[in-house]
């Protein structure tokens, strides 16, 4: 297995990731999108390429412009998941899918775990030649979001009136990148973001029937169903699609990695008709 670190241009930010290749050439790709706040160097997108790989396909797990909370590249200017926007995560997955292409791959499969499962289906309902698409615990999107995750006592809690007017306030004095320190979930956003994720985030039921590639959601027993609804989604996708809940498993599936490996690995042999083994 070769990787390479690459850096993939945007209007803004470059997407810096890693670029996985089985010896002897590939057989097919796959494309990897992160959760919220996280990166192409934990979890899923980790341990997930060097068995893609064995399958015989070269893998690209990236950073979007939302990686992690906050960091900095080449200078003191903050970047990250703080300020993330819902037109920059699609807009990400499509330059990645874009730079894939460049290398031959122009239809690769497609993973995304979290957000970045939620992410994952609004791209491959604009790519419908998608050959496979696998959702690791993908949540429920839609303009809601805020509200719901803030009444589960994350984000906001209580107080999503109060965060959005002030963001409404810093915005409207052309301060909406000011950060604002939430009380739950990743305490830390812009002003800008708070209100994107208010009336811009997609939609996962909602973009289901437009899937007609086969799909398989997974989803940890220790995670809601409410939340991450594979029953649902497999109720309105407009193709096939497996659902498999792993039994002891937390959102960020920790003591359960080679569970997951197992699972996508062999769904997505038989998915992409790839030998079992290299």
């Amino acid at each position: 297995m070769r990787a390479e670190l690459v850096s993939i241009p945007t209007d803004t930010i470059p997407l810096d990731g890693l670029y996985y290749e089985p010896e002897g050439g590939a057989a097919g790709a796959a494309l990897l999108f992160h959760g919220n706040t996280m990166n192409f160097y934990v979890g899923a997108l980790r341990f997930l390429p060097p068995v893609l790989v064995e399958l015989g396909l070269a893998c690209l797990a990236f950073n979007r412009r939302g990686h992690d909370i906050l960091s900095t590249r080449n200078s003191r200017t903050p970047e990250g998941g703080a300020f993330q926007l819902a037109r920059e995560g699609i807009e990400d997955d499509h330059s990645a899918a874009s730079w894939m292409a460049e290398r031959g791959f122009p239809q690769p499969a497609i993973i995304g775990h979290s957000n970045g499962g939620m992410l994952a289906v609004r791209h491959v309902a604009d790519h419908p030649q998608t050959p496979a698409l696998v959702l690791l615990s993908a949540h429920l999107g839609g303009k809601n979001i805020m509200e719901r995750t803030s009444r589960a006592g994350l984000m906001a809690q209580n107080r999503v009136e109060e965060f959005a007017a002030r963001a409404r306030e810093l915005v409207a004095s052309g301060h909406g990148r000011e950060l604002m320190l939430m009380p739950g979930w990743w305490y830390a956003i812009s002003a800008e973001s708070f209100l994107d994720r208010l009336t811009e985030t997609p939609d996962t039921l909602e973009l289901a029937p437009r899937v007609k590639c086969p799909t398989l959601y997974i989803r940890g027993d220790r995670e809601p169903r409410a939340s991450y609804p594979a029953e649902d989604f497999k109720s309105r996708a407009g193709g096939p699609c497996t659902v498999e809940v792993v039994r002891g498993c937390d959102h960020f599936y920790n003591g359960c990695e080679e569970a997951i490996q197992a699972i996508v690995s062999s769904w997505l042999a038989k998915a992409l008709h790839l030998g079992a083994t290299r």
